[in-house]
């Protein structure tokens, strides 16, 4: 693995989310300070594919070489008859060695001081921690950072900021209609408890109107030629407002998406390293780079906004119009396993591609560069197209580093000789 990383010698931490290995090693490649990733009990992302107990201290052990750290979500509301497995949970998680626990429930704050006392304590967003007299009543209880609220504008932030412990608030990615992410419609319509790791995403769903005395006879809701998504929140993005966010005396950016793609992270936790990395290497001439979005916006998102930190109406109110996604797609197409030499690379191929294609291919340790496909070989034979889920020997016009992502852009570019 790459070791030009940058490790937090800077004011704030790129936090990542990790909803597997292969995820936890892209966003470490890419330059996340830290992780957060969930075992496989007791977390809120119970469909992410989430971390055995040995995968958890491989994890670690991963990261510290890199000079990061790993946070374990426990941010589960559980039941009584639950405690006692808890409790045996964070006994075999403090042998791990992780740098701190995520927790939302004061029984499970309680019980981590008494089981695992030398573990520092981190607040989830769904404590609801939205003022400093809320904050210093965590801060007794033994807490060392707090997600902030996400309803809390930056001002907001910032007196909290004021306080003798860490904020960390979120940057990028979904957001939750409900109120920090207290939501009962999953509950209420399927049975399946978002507080408990099981959210069915209903806020997602199109719906229709059906009159009480006239079941099955559906009346559209439209918005467009979908229908209409009458809880769909934009998703959260920040890139253009990383100044303010670092004035407001946040320590730690958290991206979202356990439950993302290594397309996604590698994108977004690439965008954001190169944006804090170029503020701080000399914040008064610090310009945003246009690529910065335009890289997130080939990812596919629910239209970006800026939430509630700057108090824009229309950032605030659900997107109605779209739930497919909105900003041109780049396909994702392979993995690159091992450094190229004479431009031939081993990859893992994940969507279908064909020799002469041009490509984008995303580096964990430099801006984007184009490139093309020359030939595509498997177990030795020349194909010409490339089918998922295969193992590939792929010729491109120039090398590139292990565990670089190449994506085709939606909008063909022209096949120039110089890329």
């Amino acid at each position: 693995m790459s070791k030009h990383i940058h490790r937090s010698k800077l004011p704030v931490e790129l936090l990542a989310p990790a909803g597997n290995m292969e995820k936890l090693e892209i966003a470490l490649t890419y330059g996340a300070d830290a992780v957060y990733l969930g075992g496989q009990n007791f977390s809120l992302r119970n469909f992410s594919g989430n971390f055995s107990m040995p995968e958890i201290k491989e994890a670690v052990r991963l990261a510290h070489s890199l000079e990061a750290k790993v946070y374990v979500a426990c941010n589960i509301f559980p039941r009584s008859h639950e405690l006692p497995e808890l409790k045996s949970y964070l006994k075999d998680l403090s042998a791990c060695g992780p740098d701190a626990l995520i927790v939302g429930d004061p029984g499970v704050l309680m019980l981590a001081k008494e089981t695992v006392p030398h573990i520092p304590l981190h607040l989830s967003t769904q404590a609801n921690t939205t003022n400093v007299a809320a904050l210093k009543f965590w801060a007794n209880q033994g807490i060392r950072r707090i997600n902030a609220a996400r309803e809390l504008p930056l001002e907001e932030i910032q007196i909290l900021c004021q306080e003798n412990l860490e904020v960390e608030c979120f940057v990028h990615g979904a957001m939750c209609i409900a109120y920090s992410g207290r939501c009962l419609l999953s509950s209420c319509m399927t049975g399946r408890d978002s507080n408990r790791g099981h959210c069915a995403h209903p806020c997602r769903w199109s719906y229709t109107v059906v009159e009480a005395k006239r079941p099955g006879h559906y009346f559209p809701l439209q918005e467009d030629q979908r229908g209409s998504y009458i809880f769909n929140s934009k998703d959260l993005c920040m890139i253009s407002h990383l100044p303010e966010m670092i004035a407001a005396g946040i320590s730690s950016f958290k991206i979202e998406g356990r439950m993302k793609s290594i397309h996604y992270l590698a994108a977004t936790v690439g965008a954001y390293r190169e944006a804090l990395d170029l503020f701080f290497k000399n914040p008064v001439a610090y310009k945003e780079d246009p690529a910065w979005y335009q890289r997130l916006n080939s990812l596919h998102h629910r239209g970006y906004g800026t939430g509630f930190y700057l108090k824009n109406p229309k950032d605030i109110n659900p997107d109605a119009e779209n739930i497919e996604g909105k900003g041109p797609k780049a396909l994702f197409v392979g993995k690159i396993l091992s450094n190229g030499l004479s431009g031939l690379h081993n990859i893992i191929c994940r969507n279908r591609f064909v020799a002469g294609d041009v490509v984008e291919v995303l580096h964990p340790d430099a801006p984007p560069s184009m490139d093309r496909i020359l030939t595509i070989e498997e177990a030795g034979t020349p194909i010409s197209v490339a089918r998922p889920n295969t193992k590939l020997q792929v010729t491109l016009e120039n090398n590139h580093t292990a565990l670089s992502l190449i994506r085709i852009p939606e909008e063909p570019l022209p096949k120039a000789s110089v890329y």
